[in-house]
């Protein structure tokens, strides 16, 4: 069973396109947890409206938290299914048939599996796709590149997880990926793209911030000289990346 996990704070605007992307999934071997922050919009009522649909596969809960990754731990804690697979408030599940896709690959030996991202805005338009390339055969050394699969792109095992550090305000999903691809013993990769990814644009603040921290999760997980000389290659190929 799969554990799909939204996290949601004042998302009335975007909640409704992400529970119905689960909604009209053919595959139902799922739970679906929604952890809400405490929202003072229309947030809950919307997640009361569609609970009956989901039949009982659907909790939730809306209370005060501390941070996105406080919200994100919950979820965890929460979660009895075999795999964890965050989707959070206006991201969707790609396609109706995505989560059989998902299902058939994950089998008892298989600790990751992920796919593509598809980017889009808040009309749901395609903007790109993520704008690092997603390496069929991922390993931890991938990550030297950066977050080389979108957060929304990778379900992990939840024997094999652990919690996200949320001394990290940013970038913790960087380092939670990192963790959980070391301890993943066979990833699957599904080609082709199985979540939409809401982008709504990064400050250039918020763009330095995730910077400093990712480059102190990658010198903690790969040491000094290799981070160096990793952003030194990164720098050099960021006028020619994909931006969104």
């Amino acid at each position: 069973m799969i554990s799909i996990i939204t996290i949601t704070y004042n998302a009335e605007r975007w909640l409704e396109r992400t529970m119905k992307s689960v909604l009209a999934q053919t595959c139902t071997e799922y739970e679906y947890i929604i952890v809400d922050g405490g929202s003072k919009d229309g947030t809950v009522d919307i997640v009361k409206r569609l609970e009956p649909l989901f039949e009982g596969r659907l909790s939730w809960k809306s209370e005060p938290d501390k941070g996105l990754y406080d919200a994100m731990n919950k979820g965890i804690a929460r979660a009895t299914g075999d795999f964890l697979w965050f989707m959070n408030a206006g991201d969707e599940i790609y396609a109706p048939d995505t989560l059989a896709h998902v299902v058939a690959a994950a089998t008892d030996e298989t600790d990751i599996v992920y796919g593509k991202a598809c980017i889009v805005n808040a009309e749901g338009v395609k903007v790109s796709e993520h704008h690092k390339v997603t390496p069929s055969d991922l390993q931890r050394k991938h990550f030297l590149n950066g977050l080389v699969v979108s957060h929304q792109a990778i379900l992990v095992r939840r024997s094999i997880a652990g919690q996200y550090n949320t001394s990290y305000r940013i970038s913790a999903d960087y380092d939670w990926c990192i963790r959980a691809v070391t301890a993943s013993r066979k990833n699957a990769y599904l080609d082709e793209y199985i979540c939409k990814f809401l982008t709504e644009g990064v400050s250039q603040k918020q763009r330095k911030r995730s910077w400093a921290e990712r480059f102190h999760i990658m010198r903690a997980h790969f040491g000094l000289l290799r981070t160096l000389w990793a952003h030194f290659v990164i720098v050099l190929k960021y006028p020619f990346s994909i931006k969104y």
